[in-house]
């Protein structure tokens, strides 16, 4: 059986982030699919099949955290990865508080956001420890 690779969301307004980040990740063997907006995310059936989430929180109309804070509102456990340039500790917190589950500043180191996002596939990937195989 052909194992196929965990699907990585990224959703930022800035094309040749996106591009970046998309090639990035699928140099590290992950699928990714890119959404120029919040509300092209949510308008996809990918929200439903992805492993992670990595959202810019400066997007025009709906921004990264009020993305958070739909998410987190409809029951999603999804992990979400934010990449800003506003890296200052307010916006560190209010990320956290919204939902998000790792933060990055810009201009982020590569290594970095390809470890947080095998790490957090890996931990959906891992089974429950409460739980044994039958």
């Amino acid at each position: 059986m052909v194992q196929v690779a965990p699907l990585v969301a990224v959703v930022d307004d800035d094309p040749s982030l996106r591009r970046a980040v998309r090639n990035l990740l699928a140099s590290a063997g992950l699928r990714v699919e890119t959404f120029p907006s919040a509300e092209a995310f949510l308008e996809s059936p990918v929200g439903q099949s992805a492993g992670c989430l990595v959202l810019d929180l400066s997007m025009p109309q709906m921004n990264g955290i009020e993305l958070l804070e739909h998410l987190r509102g409809a029951g999603s456990t999804l992990p979400v990865i934010v990449l800003t340039a506003h890296g200052d500790d307010e916006v560190r917190r209010r990320s956290f508080t919204a939902g998000a589950s790792t933060f990055l500043a810009k201009p982020f180191q590569a290594d970095a956001l390809v470890q947080a996002v095998t790490e957090h596939l890996g931990r959906l990937a891992s089974p429950d420890p409460g739980t044994h195989p039958r």
